[in-house]
């Protein structure tokens, strides 16, 4: 895919989820989420091409400038639409898979106070389709499946399986009903 294609998608991903926005240049110029996304683009390709402190460099800047730190390392698949943005952190090891919303104060992170090994899986997968609240931090090294929410606030140390809804601290999860999972599966992008 284009990097043009990529930013229509991206536009008309934020255009489907932000029911606030009023247009595609608002879109474009005005949503810190997004941009800060353009920028990961550019900086995991530094990061790929072994040019780790240019990527760093490029991810600190967009962070002071858009208030979203993801590091250039992270595996995030399409259409990942972060709404307001500010204090998302996203770390090293992170796997996110298509189509996943974080709102606000999200965070995907570590959970070790101990030295892991370079390289090791420190951080959580996120499947297809997951939606995670205000606040919510989810830590090390775990897997939530694919269309799976979690609730504002939530503290989510453990795997979850796909469908689950994850709330509470440290949250639990339960499984979302059926009937909520195949309206969204109604109202996302299939490709």
């Amino acid at each position: 895919m284009g990097v043009f294609s990529r930013v229509r998608e991206d536009i008309a991903t934020a255009r489907r989820h932000d029911p606030a926005s009023r247009g595609k240049v608002e879109v474009f110029l005005a949503y810190s989420g997004l941009h800060a996304v353009w920028s990961y683009r550019v900086a995991n390709r530094l990061w790929r091409a072994g040019l780790y402190l240019p990527a760093r460099l490029l991810s600190q800047f967009t962070r002071f400038l858009t208030g979203v730190e993801i590091h250039p390392g992270a595996t995030i698949g399409r259409r990942l639409f972060i709404d307001h943005g500010m204090g998302v952190v996203i770390g090293e090891t992170a796997v996110l898979g298509d189509d996943v919303m974080l709102y606000h104060g999200v965070t995907l992170g570590g959970k070790s106070r101990h030295g892991v090994a370079r390289g090791a899986k420190r951080h959580p997968t996120v499947g297809d389709n997951v939606t995670v609240g205000a606040g919510a931090k989810v830590l090390g090294a775990i897997t939530i499946g694919a269309w799976s929410t979690i609730g504002a606030n939530a503290v989510v140390t453990k795997d979850a399986p796909a469908g689950s809804l994850l709330v509470g601290i440290p949250a639990v999860a339960k499984p979302l009903n059926p009937d909520t999972i195949e309206a969204a599966r109604g109202t996302t992008h299939d490709g």
